[in-house]
């Protein structure tokens, strides 16, 4: 179980720490309907996740059984090899230092989402947003690959969702509990991930990359 769930951890940290979901949520937060947007975005989130990482697991696991130690690392290979170009790529596209990038046009009109639209939002940014679905998608099947008994594969499965899913959950807490202060600070954390996404990004895409590469050489050499 422990095999399973440190597999995973790479990839859930790698969702956990998008700064566009995070700021969407805080923006909601900051919304009318704050009290049901904010817990909306995030049932959508956990189960975007939960969805993909879930089939990428089943799609995995049907085809281990065939696959060979060097397709695996050949897999790994390659998946390092995507986040290390989007490394480059988000990095070559950044915006001035100290200036934040130009939000999304959807962003305009998010304090105004009802909770379906929320809710659609957040899967989405989960379950589409070609990031978030190659690590959702990378975690159900790494842990396919280590063929773990069904009970394990569950629960480190479930252990991905849930550290995934808290740093959108923490804020939604937060505000819940905090009312109007929570706000406040709130507000300071996303004008800070506005300004810095690019090089956030930049860094998780290299980290995941360098850490799947190392991974997937060792066995081919």
């Amino acid at each position: 179980m422990t095999i399973g769930i440190a597999e995973v951890l790479p990839f859930a940290i790698g969702v956990a720490i998008s700064p566009v979901p995070i700021i969407a949520v805080i923006l909601m937060l900051f919304s009318s309907r704050a009290t049901v947007n904010g817990p909306m975005f995030l049932i959508g989130w956990a189960v975007a996740l939960a969805v993909v990482s879930g089939v990428a697991f089943l799609a995995g696991d049907a085809v281990s059984e065939g696959t060979t130690a060097d397709a695996v690392s050949w897999s790994q290979v390659l998946f390092g090899g995507l986040f290390v170009v989007l490394a480059v790529r988000t990095w070559s596209k950044r915006a001035p230092a100290g200036e934040a990038p130009e939000p999304p046009t959807w962003m305009a009109g998010i304090d105004s989402f009802s909770p379906v639209k929320a809710l659609t939002l957040a899967l989405l940014l989960a379950g589409v947003n070609p990031k978030n679905l190659l690590l959702a998608a990378g975690a159900g099947g790494a842990v396919a690959g280590l063929g773990l008994p069904t009970t394990e594969a569950v629960v480190s499965l479930a252990a991905f969702v849930i550290v995934a899913s808290i740093s959108i959950a923490v804020p939604v807490i937060y505000v819940l509990v905090g009312g109007e202060g929570a706000r406040t600070r709130l507000d300071t954390v996303k004008e800070w991930l506005a300004v810095h996404n690019d090089a956030v990004m930049t860094v998780l895409f290299l980290v995941l990359g360098v850490n799947l590469v190392s991974k997937g050489i060792p066995p081919l050499t």
